[in-house]
């Protein structure tokens, strides 16, 4: 029986890994859970996997939960999943987390030797080196959940990643594909949030809308598979049934192909190198008829054009991009800011940006949060 703490296991990702250990008796265990405001769904989790330490946001929260689950060790804040991860007992850390709070738990959970099943894209855009370096050292692989890089690490299974001539990342083009850059001018938080093929959380599906999303799994990318920029390239799918590709240098092309559902990427990481078997609908090739492909408007969505740039710059760039794009987020989703002010205030962070060519953990800790008070600065002079 496996062993698994779940970090963010009320959200999109963490409600579908648990689903998957309901749906497999027998197979895994839950030692800790976390969530951040969703206390209620988090109790009820309590309930059913019983796990032996929990993290929430607020200490308040945590000491109210502690009196009625007297069994559960509860821990709060960012330095409470920290603790739940160092403290359990678990052979896996599924980080579901959204944000730059999951780089942190990654680090650790790594320092103590944990599998990482990784749905937390601001790590590796934040903390590349600093995570990998750590899982080098430690001799451990980080299991990819989003679908574009259990595609590509999928399609690298059994071949020497030195005869990869090209990563293929597909992505849906969101919302407002096929929309020029001043069509985007008065987007509304509603239409940003209508993604047309997945069910993400809010943060996660304005990325989408921007395709900062897609950026920043080219950086995921560059770190997760030792490839440089100039070899990862970005093609619009909108059936999103092909979820990315490896181009190998005899110019064969491998792709995973799949119908747009996260279970399925999850349940690779928590079984591999096994797959499990499930009752999820199949791909009907004959039913989708055909599939198309089309190059990203870079004009129209400079997020992605942005987020190779910075990793082309190297240094703590991609730290300084991820933390202004949280914030710019934020602001839009609490109808502060225009859609398109999210891409212009991003390019303007990283022109004022200094970057440390050598970064640790508390050096892009740093950065992060004085990237985060700049930002907001910024974008009050950007408000409605």
């Amino acid at each position: 029986m496996k062993s698994i703490s779940i970090l963010g296991s009320t959200g999109s990702i963490g409600t579908q890994t648990l689903d998957i250990v309901r749906e497999n008796p027998g197979l895994y265990r839950v030692e800790a859970l976390s969530c951040g405001k969703n206390t209620a769904l988090l109790a009820e989790q309590i309930r059913e996997f019983k796990p032996k330490f929990a993290a929430v946001s607020d200490e308040a929260e945590a000491q109210k939960l502690a009196g009625v689950f007297p069994n559960v060790t509860f821990f709060s804040g960012e330095s409470g999943l920290v603790s739940a991860v160092c403290e359990a007992d678990c052979d896996m850390v599924v980080n579901a987390l959204v944000g730059m709070v999951g780089l942190s738990p990654t680090y650790h959970a790594l320092e103590k030797g944990k599998t990482v099943a990784l749905a937390n894209k601001e790590t590796l855009v934040a903390g590349g080196s600093i995570i990998m370096d750590k899982a080098a050292e430690k001799g451990i692989n980080i299991l990819p959940i989003d679908s574009e890089h259990s595609a590509v690490f999928q399609c690298l299974q059994g071949y020497d990643r030195a005869q990869v001539s090209r990563i293929i990342l597909t992505a849906s083009g969101g919302p407002f594909r096929g929309k020029s850059f001043d069509e985007l001018a008065e987007v509304t938080v509603e239409q940003a949030l209508d993604h047309p093929n997945w069910n993400m959380g809010n943060k996660i599906t304005i990325d989408s809308a921007t395709m900062m999303n897609k950026g920043f799994e080219v950086i995921e990318a560059r770190w997760l598979f030792d490839i440089p920029e100039s070899r990862i390239d970005v093609v619009v799918h909108p059936e999103s049934i092909i979820h990315s590709l490896v181009e190998y240098e005899d110019h064969a092309v491998m792709a995973q192909l799949g119908l747009p559902d996260m279970k399925i990427p999850i349940s690779l990481a928590l079984s591999y190198p096994k797959r499990l078997k499930n009752d999820m609908e199949r791909l009907d090739l004959a039913a989708v008829g055909s599939l198309t492909f089309e190059k990203p408007n870079m004009d129209t969505f400079k997020c992605l054009k942005l987020a190779y740039d910075v990793l082309k710059a190297g240094g703590t760039y991609c730290t300084a991009l991820n933390a202004a794009n949280e914030v710019c987020v934020a602001a839009f989703l609490a109808g502060k800011i225009r859609f398109t002010a999210i891409q212009e205030t991003l390019a303007e962070i990283i022109e004022l940006h200094k970057s440390s060519e050598k970064a640790d953990l508390q050096e892009v800790l740093r950065i992060d949060n004085e990237t985060r008070k700049i930002t907001g600065e910024i974008l009050r002079r950007r408000e409605k």
